[in-house]
């Protein structure tokens, strides 16, 4: 069983479908996919969502379950499945209980959310077991209170009837020092120029990959995120949005046209140069390549994200708002941004504090 990668034919979307033992598509898992590529979820979206119903469907495939059937309790051995070595998974060797897990609680969790939302799909759609991972409960939610909380107040809400308890990752920052040995380290100004991009503005990748000439304007500092298709599979996670830059980045950017892009005739911003089809629009994949490069040349294990946590952390270090730094990263709500940025709020108190001398001298002693 594998996932594969499919175009959709007329439109020339790229998704993804999950292949049996037999090579044909696994129809429930196929429709979910194809469902979820027709309201516009991303290829990456698509792809995460295939791997982990693979995982599910080859599950019930070594307990000899049919999807309609799985209850629960079989979803609990799924998910204690989950954990277990791939040789341990097979029934081809048995697992000491010492044995570390294969996946971490969060992994568990994204892949029960995929499930739930396939049997969420079937069942809107009449098939199934029903909405298999769902317990409605009533009650309250916490301190948090949804929009018209008031009408349905003590209702039943959908809630997720299986989910570990997952340890919170800090996202990983890169230091001035260390970001300065990243683009030291680039011999090319488009790489260098990518780099210092993805660190000035705060970007994903796949949005730097999918910038054209016309989002750049120069003379404002300002650089556009558009949401569109990208013939190199890259693509902006959330709406459009305008971000200031420094004209230094300004200036490195024209010194890249100048003296590498040249002539080369493409809307596309950062395209193959040094190795064909020259031209392209650069890929995920060079990308990647670039970085494992970068690595060897640094000595760093860093990742392209790394930047754009970089970026967030220091405007809310240097004070700007969060609901301005959630509008530069193009989050949906600034409860997001808080989610992933929350821990900076202790970390700058105990600093503030340390500043003020509280925490170092004190007028009396314990």
């Amino acid at each position: 069983m594998v996932v594969h990668p499919v175009v959709i034919p007329g439109s020339g979307i790229r998704s993804w479908t999950v292949l049996g033992d037999d090579d044909v598509p696994v129809g429930p898992v196929d429709r979910v996919l194809a469902y979820l590529t027709d309201i516009g979820r991303s290829p990456n979206t698509v792809k995460a969502y295939a791997h982990d119903l693979k995982d599910y469907w080859q599950f019930l495939s070594v307990r000899g379950l049919d999807w309609r059937e799985a209850r629960l309790e079989d979803v609990g051995e799924f998910v204690a499945w989950l954990q277990l070595p791939p040789a341990g998974r097979a029934g081809q060797a048995a697992v000491l209980p010492s044995v570390t897990a294969e996946v971490t609680a969060s992994t568990v969790n994204r892949k029960l959310a995929a499930v739930s939302a396939f049997y969420a799909h079937q069942a809107r759609n009449g098939a199934g077991a029903g909405d298999l991972l769902a317990a409605w409960r009533t009650g309250g939610r916490g301190g948090w209170k949804p929009f018209l909380h008031h009408v349905s107040k003590g209702g039943p809400y959908r809630g997720r009837a299986i989910a570990l308890k997952a340890q919170k990752k800090l996202p990983r920052v890169l230091t001035v020092a260390e970001t300065q040995a990243i683009l030291d380290a680039c011999t090319r100004l488009r790489d260098r120029f990518f780099f210092a991009l993805l660190h000035e503005s705060g970007c994903r990748a796949g949005e730097a990959l999918g910038l054209r000439h016309e989002d750049i304007a120069a003379a404002e500092c300002e650089i556009s995120i558009a949401a569109r298709e990208n013939a190199n599979g890259a693509r902006a996670k959330s709406g459009g949005r305008t971000v200031p830059v420094g004209p230094q980045l300004i200036r490195l950017y024209a010194d890249y046209l100048h003296e590498e892009y040249g002539a080369a005739d493409s809307d596309y911003v950062f395209i193959n140069l040094f190795a064909g089809p020259r031209g392209q629009a650069w890929s995920y994949a060079a990308a990647y390549d670039l970085v494992g490069r970068l690595r060897a040349a640094t000595g760093m294990d860093f990742d392209l994200h790394w930047l754009r946590h970089s970026a967030a952390t220091r405007w809310l270090r240097d004070g700007v708002p969060i609901e301005v730094v959630s509008t530069l990263l193009g989050h949906s709500s600034v409860a997001v941004t808080f989610s992933v940025y929350g821990h900076l709020t202790v970390q700058d108190a105990r600093a503030a504090l340390e500043k003020a001398g509280w925490l170092t001298g004190r007028e009396v002693s314990w």
